[in-house]
Formats: C-alpha cells, sequence, structure tokens
C-alpha cells in the first residue's frame, strides 16, 4: 500500500510540474514575451501552422480565443495578431516579421542580416518562430540568439538544421522532427494499392529533394519493388503563376505513365491548384496520396493521413512555447512528434476512378469525403 501510494504522489508531482512549465507568465520585469517571425517565402503552410500555433496557445490560457479569417497569407495573418490578439503574456511585435521571396532566393543574405541586426542592436525580442527549411537554416546559421522555434519543415536533420532527432546542437534551437513520416505514408499507400509505378513531382534541388521526400521514396521503392517516375519542375527562384504550372504540366506528362502519384510538397500546389492535380489524376484514373494531409483529399486527392485539424501539432509547438518561456531551454525539450496514424479517403474520388477500397482502410478511416467542398477556389486545368 506504501509503495502504490508513493507511485500515486510521484505521478501527480510530476503532472504538477508539468502543469507549472505550462502555466502563462509574464517576462520577469513584468512586461509581455515579445515574439518575432521569420519564413521562407509565401507559402500556404506557414500561415496554416502559425494559425494552429496561436490555437494551441489560446488553449492554454496565454491570449484569448480569437477568430481568424481564413485564406490569410502570413504578412496578412502576423499584422492580424499584432492588432486584434489580446494576451497579458505575449505580444506579436508588428515589425518582427521577415520573408524572402521565393521568386528570389538572393534576398535570404539580406533577411539573415536584417534579423541579426535587430537583435544585436534593438535586444527587443524573446522569442522567434521560423517557418519552413529556409528559414531554419538561417537561424541556425545566426547561432540561434534568442529561443528559435523551427517549424513546417520537411526534415530538419537532413537539412542540418538541427543535429539530430534527440539534439538540436544549440541552446536556443528547437525543431519538430517526425522520423520515418514519409516512409510510413508511402507504405501505407502501397498496402492499400499495390502499384508498380509510382509518380512524383518535384524541384531537382537538394531543397526539392528534401521537400518531396525523394529519398523516402526510393527507400520504400527498394523495399516493395516498385519504380520511381519523376517529373522535375522549378519551385523557387520563379513567379508563383510559372510554379503552379510547371507542377500541373508535370501532372499531365506522368498521367498516363504512372499506376498511381504521390502528391508531394511544392510550392506550385497550393490550396488553389490541388483541385486541379486532383483533376489531371481522376481523368487518368490514377490514385493518388498527398504527402500534406486530408485537407487534400477533401479537394480531390484520393488518400492521406487523416488528420481531424491541425490542433494536434498546433498543441505540440503551443506546449513547447510555454516550456521555453517559463524557464526550459530550447534543446532541452523532445522534438519528436508523430502524427496521429489516422487515414482519409475521398470516396468520390474512388468512384470516380473505379478504385474499391479494401474494406480494411474503409474502416480504419478516420474521414471520408463524399463530395467536393463548396466554395472552393478553382484553377483552369488549361
Amino acid at each position: 500500500m506504501a509503495a502504490k501510494s508513493a507511485a500515486s504522489s510521484s505521478v501527480a508531482e510530476s503532472a504538477a510540474s508539468e502543469d507549472a512549465g505550462l502555466r502563462p507568465t509574464r517576462r520577469p520585469d513584468g512586461k509581455k514575451w515579445r515574439i518575432g517571425y521569420v519564413d521562407s517565402g509565401d507559402y500556404s503552410e506557414y500561415p496554416r501552422t502559425l494559425r494552429a500555433i496561436v490555437q494551441g496557445l489560446a488553449q492554454l490560457g496565454w491570449l484569448s480565443t480569437i477568430e481568424i479569417p481564413p485564406y490569410l497569407d502570413s504578412a496578412e495573418l502576423w499584422q492580424f495578431l499584432v492588432t486584434h490578439t489580446r494576451s497579458e503574456y505575449l505580444e506579436f511585435v508588428a515589425d518582427a516579421w521577415w520573408q524572402p521571396s521565393h521568386a528570389d532566393p538572393q534576398q535570404r543574405p539580406a533577411v539573415r542580416r536584417a534579423i541579426a541586426e535587430r537583435l544585436a542592436k534593438q535586444a527587443d525580442l524573446d522569442l522567434i518562430l521560423a517557418m519552413g527549411t529556409w528559414a531554419g537554416q538561417d537561424m541556425a546559421a545566426l547561432q540561434a540568439p534568442v529561443p528559435t522555434i523551427v517549424a513546417s519543415t520537411s526534415d530538419a536533420v537532413a537539412a542540418k538544421i538541427i543535429r539530430s532527432v534527440e539534439d538540436s546542437g544549440l541552446d536556443n534551437l528547437h525543431a519538430r522532427v517526425e522520423p520515418q513520416r514519409y516512409q510510413r505514408q508511402i507504405r501505407l499507400f502501397h498496402d492499400i494499392y499495390p502499384f508498380k509505378r509510382l509518380g512524383i513531382v518535384y524541384e531537382d534541388s537538394p531543397e526539392g529533394r528534401l521537400y518531396g521526400g525523394v529519398d523516402a521514396v526510393h527507400e520504400i521503392a527498394r523495399e516493395a519493388g516498385f519504380s520511381v517516375i519523376a517529373c522535375h519542375t522549378p519551385s523557387n527562384g520563379v513567379p508563383q503563376s510559372e510554379a503552379t504550372r510547371g507542377v500541373l504540366d508535370c501532372y499531365r506528362r506522368l498521367a498516363p505513365n504512372i499506376d498511381a502519384a504521390y502528391v508531394t510538397v511544392h510550392r506550385g500546389v497550393t490550396p488553389t491548384s490541388i483541385r486541379a492535380v486532383a483533376e489531371i489524376l481522376s481523368h487518368a484514373a490514377v490514385p493518388s496520396f498527398s504527402m500534406l494531409g486530408s485537407g487534400q483529399v477533401q479537394q480531390g486527392i484520393l488518400l492521406s493521413v487523416a488528420e481531424a485539424d491541425a490542433s494536434y501539432v498546433g498543441r505540440f509547438y503551443a506546449r513547447t512555447i510555454a516550456h521555453i518561456l517559463n524557464g526550459a531551454k530550447p534543446r532541452s525539450l523532445n522534438q519528436v512528434w508523430i502524427d496521429p496514424s489516422k487515414l482519409a479517403i475521398n470516396l468520390q474520388t474512388a468512384r470516380l476512378i473505379g478504385f474499391d477500397p479494401p474494406v480494411e482502410a474503409l474502416f480504419a478511416a478516420d474521414e471520408l469525403f463524399s463530395h467536393d467542398t463548396p466554395g472552393t477556389p478553382r484553377v483552369d486545368l488549361q
């Protein structure tokens, strides 16, 4: 009985310690914590992740819940947070927002210099949110002078943002990692539909291969015995319209020559163009799997890992931020977060391409979509 009582006491103490590490608090001088932001360019996942982080912080009590308008880009969202956030603890700093243009990657050094100068001369930021691979690499190159949370990266270890899954390598740096994420997705896709020729689209550059999970695709191809048919098209260094046009052209060229498609992360795959990608593949009766998640399944891609919302990852980042502002070193915090194992299926797409999902997949599905989403913007297939 004494042992059981001691164990219960230990669990209670651990829970109390965890709660204390998440509790909203001001800076030691009584002022609000000042937060800055840098991302890697105009990409829809960055505001989506930022929105989820804000919602996670609201759930923890660090700020009041606010209704954020849809379809804001990261600059618009940041300014909305600056003017609409109600918090006794946090301040989103209006002029602490940086972004290089994807159409001009040569802007990155200037952005790094601007951040370094701000931190050295004004020293007025307590934490920086860095979205995407470029932003993470740049903050790591600056040795993360203030606590830095790197979010929305494909592979922070392969991108050399952090040293390893277990250790960021810098006291002020933290980046979420999800080991074997893309390998699990491709295995799941192949289990449900045993394809022989898998098509993928990516920019043939180190960054493009990271975003596209190319190494993971080839690893599972060797393991499962299927071939990979790739189409290369620019993602960075070109206007958005050109990136989108290149993606659509690639899927048109691939569709007659593949029996499945892994829709990878690419700047040309946007919330508006994904419908066109899905239609190209459906017209060719090609089953598809979205790397990004069930939001694209809702728009017509056949399968993906389900995500009822982005709250899971938002809570992970929010808890990490809370621990840091309560005194924890970013490097000391767990970086591993595994996406909840769920499945999303678009039943309308399955009917269009003549695919009968296995009963086991239907039973395992957490999200089933059977019709188009009203009001979704469309892209002309021509």
